[in-house]
């Protein structure tokens, strides 16, 4: 008897009860949805430093702010160009129509590119908190169906008073699926947090550092 019982996966899954199927359920779209964050956010962080790369070419190429601003125009496609044309668009604003300066222009061109950077800080981490969520929350979730299938089992072999083999393992293994699976939806999505957090951080340094050097650049004109 022992010798037919059926241990494949989706045995167990079928032979679990309704919580504990929805618990499987519920974990396995979180993986699926953690790992589709993971994807999108490394298209997204390549696309950024390739952005990165090239604006900093174009800005490091001694054409004229003035001319560059110009080409990006009135609607930035990058995060660089839209630092860049907070920065810029907030400089024009502050020449008066004789050519001289408005009083606190540098504290309002910091001001805008920092909340250009901002914005932009939030829309490049976003997702990395669903990441987070599921990470911590996963095997909590697993270990809940684990519980209820442990105690239906427990339930299963004070009906049938019998405790051999082919009474309890079906129910314990049935169980321990669950906590398999909130483990393999939270193993990867830790793995991705930590190391797309580090990376957006890398970039974001890098989008402060231009910030922090245009800045300077613009205070030189301001003092000339």
């Amino acid at each position: 008897m022992e010798a037919g019982i059926d241990f494949s996966l989706w045995a167990l899954f079928a032979r679990a009860t309704l919580p504990v199927k929805i618990v499987m359920i519920v974990l396995i779209w979180a993986s699926v949805w953690a790992w589709a964050v993971a994807i999108n956010k490394w298209f997204a962080f390549a696309r950024a430093r390739r952005a990165a790369a090239r604006f900093d070419q174009a800005f490091w190429s001694g054409e004229p702010l003035d001319g560059l601003f110009d080409k990006i125009g009135t609607d930035p496609a990058t995060v660089p160009e839209e630092i860049f044309s907070a920065g810029m668009t907030e400089w024009r604003r502050s020449h008066r129509e004789d050519g001289g300066l408005i009083p606190g222009a540098q504290s309002r061109i910091e001001r805008s590119m920092d909340v250009a950077l901002s914005k932009s800080a939030d829309k490049l981490q976003g997702g990395l908190g669903t990441l987070a969520t599921i990470g911590s929350v996963a095997p909590f979730i697993g270990l809940f169906g684990t519980v209820w299938g442990i105690m239906n089992a427990f339930v299963e072999i004070a009906e049938q008073q019998n405790t051999s083999l082919a009474v309890v393992a079906p129910g314990i293994a049935e169980a321990l699926l669950a906590t398999g699976i909130g483990l393999l939806a939270a193993i990867p999505a830790v793995i991705f947090y930590n190391k797309l957090s580090a990376d957006s951080d890398k970039i974001i340094a890098g989008y402060e550092a231009f910030a922090d050097e245009f800045s300077t650049i613009l205070s030189r004109q301001l003092g000339a």
